[in-house]
């Protein structure tokens, strides 16, 4: 059997931390190799948990289920379940509870358990219990410390607006009587298609029209014509 008895100092108000701490999914985001699986209609939910023990790493899959006392910030957790490969069974039940700490706006987590295993893989990890609870415990407090401090509120949307930008370059407009400089070359499709109708647009409008050389050649003749009548 594994016993846990943990006080966890937290500088943050007691209804704060009880919000979290009674939250099941903020919880698993405090733990490492913690997942929230589907939850039930009895109110239990499942959940997965990879340990370390050593050189073996073990999953441990179970049903969850959670009991709250809102005006006491009071909580008892029961869990049923065992690992991946059905070698190891366990039974664990933990109460946690928030009070106030030694100075205004701090808090204490109280949290007492006990974990119950069966199968081929009890010795082992009974034996490293002590090393990777402790380890647990500080990147959950940690964790923790971080969530509680974190605002509880939904981010508010800038009211500044949001300047367009665009991949595209531009090309700075050429000064009176100055010379024109290239245009940097376009990326992206539509902007080189812009540019080869820009280009095949300027090139018809430089060009002459057809049928002026004629037309000039007819009009020249026909003074001709008439100087020698």
């Amino acid at each position: 059997m594994i016993s846990i008895k943990e006080e966890i100092a937290v500088p943050s108000p007691p209804e704060r931390v009880w919000e979290v701490i009674s939250d099941p999914s903020a919880v698993v985001s405090c733990i490492g190799g913690a997942e929230l699986g589907a939850s039930h209609e009895d109110g239990s939910f499942d959940g997965t948990l990879a340990i370390r023990f050593g050189g073996l790493r073990v999953k441990f899959a179970a049903r969850v289920s959670l009991d709250l006392d809102e005006p006491e910030h009071e909580g008892r957790l029961t869990a049923r379940g065992g690992d991946g490969q059905g070698a190891t069974r366990f039974s664990a039940g933990a109460t946690f509870r928030v009070v106030e700490g030694d100075t205004p706006g701090t808090s204490r987590v109280f949290c007492d358990g006990e974990i119950k295993l069966n199968g081929k893989l009890a010795k082992l990890i009974e034996s490293g219990a002590g090393a990777v609870v402790s380890r647990m415990t500080k990147e959950f407090t940690d964790e923790l410390v971080k969530l509680c401090a974190a605002p509880t509120g939904p981010v508010a949307a800038s009211s500044e607006p949001v300047p367009v930008t665009s991949s595209e370059p531009f090309a700075a407009a050429p000064a009176a009587g100055g010379p024109r400089t290239a245009p940097g070359r376009p990326t992206g499709l539509f902007a080189r298609l812009r540019a080869w109708w820009a280009g095949r647009k300027s090139r018809r409008q430089g060009a002459p029209l057809q049928g002026s050389s004629g037309s000039a050649s007819q009009s020249g003749e026909a003074l001709r014509q008439g100087g020698r009548r």
